[in-house]
Parts: structure tokens; sequence; C-alpha cells
């Protein structure tokens, strides 16, 4: 019976790195990330193997987002229970706390990286990431396996999942840390259809959930196609097929190479009222 246990675990890990090593010669060049990738592609290459996991009491949606059994996600920008609290001067300060392996030399890049990534939201927004003194709801940082964030403020801890080889871009970083500030991705929005067609001939029954849309408050923003939560236009394709076009005008460029859009700023700028 172990034996067989064995060989299960061994397929599995096998399955992992041929989906993300590969990639890792691709992501690793930065030139090549900012013009000839998308970041959206990087994401669902380095997320799970599985679209829909459960770890622990938390279940893994849309590839990159995890949310509490106890909690409707599809709901987190309809209610103030998935914002930060806001202090009295107006900035909305956010605990974090990078895993200790940060602390190592071989990882001091990353860290950089991370940091870096948050000074954006400083610069452009009231969100301040401040390191953690002891707060109970805080955001924590670590190098787990693929690209993962748990869906806005819980009270308690919130993981972002940073994986070293593959995840580590500023793009990515930023992403992940919308979906911990309680963003969804751009494509799942609730008036999506006037502005893309979701192409469901080409999306495997298995995947057609990332293409669900959600009951969202979008704060009186139009569509973003730059948004830095919207999906590639091949993302979950079959064979890499077209599953996004937008409309009426196929041509327009969706997602980008990462850094926050205008309209993306905008938003957090609404929903925590800066």
């Amino acid at each position: 019976v172990y034996v067989y246990k064995y060989i299960d675990i061994y397929v599995v890990l096998l399955s992992i790195s041929r989906t993300v090593l590969p990639h890792y010669w691709r992501v690793r060049d930065r030139n090549t990330f900012h013009n000839n990738s998308n970041l959206n592609v990087l994401i669902s290459r380095c997320k799970s193997v599985l679209p829909c996991v459960l770890i622990g009491s938390f279940t893994l949606l849309e590839g990159d987002v995890e949310f509490p059994k106890n909690r409707n996600a599809m709901k987190c920008w309809q209610n103030s229970q998935c914002s930060w609290p806001k202090s009295d001067d107006g900035k909305v300060r956010i605990p974090f706390m990078l895993s200790d392996k940060y602390g190592r030399w071989a990882f001091l890049e990353d860290k950089r990286t991370i940091l870096y990534a948050m000074e954006e939201f400083h610069n452009k927004t009231c969100i301040r990431f401040i390191p953690r003194q002891g707060q109970t709801a805080y955001i924590y940082i670590e190098p787990r396996f693929g690209c993962s964030s748990m869906l806005g403020y819980l009270g308690d801890k919130v993981t972002v999942s940073l994986q070293r080889y593959g995840c580590i871009e500023n793009g990515i970083i930023q992403h992940e840390l919308l979906h911990a500030l309680g963003f969804h991705h751009e494509h799942t929005r609730s008036d999506r259809d006037k502005y893309v067609k979701i192409n469901w001939e080409n999306i495997h029954d298995y995947y057609a959930y990332n293409f669900k849309k959600k009951d969202t408050n979008n704060l009186d923003t139009p569509y973003d196609y730059n948004s830095i939560m919207h999906y590639d236009r091949n993302a979950f394709g079959n064979y890499r097929s077209e599953t996004i076009t937008p409309i009426p005008d196929p041509s327009v460029s969706i997602g980008q190479k990462g850094v926050l859009s205008t309209i993306d700023i905008l938003r957090i700028n609404r929903l925590y009222r800066c």
C-alpha cells in the first residue's frame, strides 16, 4: 500500500516539474518578460496542476485565488468585510511579514523585488504595507508552489504565495497583492459580456469555472483591457487557442506586461476611499 502511495506522489511531482521547470528559463529573462510575454500567461503556467484545489481549510480557485470554505469569494467586492481597515489619518496600513527564507542570501534579490513592487501602492494610493509588529491581521508572503493569494481582509493571516522561479516579477507580485486587497480578475466582472466574448468551445469543461462571472461592484469604473488583473486572450485555452476575444474590436490588446494600470490605481483609491 505504501509503495503505491509513493508512486502516486512521484507521479504528481513529476507532473509539477514538467509544468514549472521549463517555464523558469523563460521567466528569468526579464527582457523577454517585459517585451514579449504576458503577466497572466506566467501566472497560469505557474499555478497548481489542478484548477480547483483544497488546501487545508482553503480552496484555490481561478489558479491563484485562495478563500476560506466559510466565505463566499464571489461577493468580496460587495461588502466592506473584504477591505482592510483604514486609519484615522486616511492611510490603510497593512502589516506584512516575509517568510524567514527571504533572509537567506540566495533570496535577497527576491526580497528586494517584493518590496519594490509594494512601493507603487505607496506612491499612488493610500495603501501602506508596513512590517508586522504582532498584529493579528496581516499578509504573510512565502515562496510556496505557484503564485496565489487569499482574497481580501480576513481578520487573520492572509497568505500570498510567490514561488521563487516564476512569480518574482513586479507585475505578478502586484497582481497577487491586489487579490489580497479584495480584487477579482477583470474578465469575471459582472458586465464583462459587453466587452469580451468568452470562447467556451476552446475551454475544456474542467477549466470553465475560471471564466464564471461574478456579482461584482465595479466602482463606477470602465472595463479595463489593460488591468493587471486581466487574463490574456489564450488563458486556459485548449492547445493555447483563444479563450477571450475583445468586442467589438477583436484586435484590442488585453492583459499587459506587469504594471498597475491607471484604472487599477483608480479602483484601489475608490474602494478604500483614499
